[in-house]
């Protein structure tokens, strides 16, 4: 049986649930949205509001020691299907086409006030 580690795990109040927790090489990075250091949601345009969530959730991948070459699958979640095209060109920014993850894309309503919400699965071999 393998070790389970949990990175940012919670140690006040706020939601209980880990950033990210590790097992066996792969890493389950919970949803992230575009918060500010502050924990201040930014409301802006997709461009801006996608490139907050990727800043986050590649920090959630350094700290347990991944990288988005490590990343295999994406989730996505956006409020809007027009803002799609938007996303899209930030999600290019990020993954280059060697490294690409699979993905899926699903139009919701939100928790919070955002317009997108991401979250990956990495995996590294030990």
């Amino acid at each position: 049986m393998s070790d389970i580690k949990r990175h940012g795990t919670p140690t006040g109040g706020g939601l209980p649930i880990s950033k990210a927790v590790e097992a066996d090489g792969w890493l389950y990075v919970s949803g992230q949205v575009p918060r500010n250091e502050k924990g201040e949601l930014l409301a802006g345009s997709m461009k801006a509001e996608a490139e907050l969530a990727f800043d986050n959730m590649v920090k959630v991948l350094e700290t347990a020691g991944y990288t988005l070459d490590n990343v295999v699958r994406v989730g996505v979640w956006i409020d809007d299907p027009r803002d799609f095209p938007e996303f899209n060109k930030v999600f290019a920014a990020r993954f280059s086409p060697a490294h690409a993850p699979a993905r899926v894309t699903i139009q919701s309503s939100m928790m919070c006030d955002c317009k997108v919400e991401v979250d990956c699965i990495a995996f590294k071999a030990s």
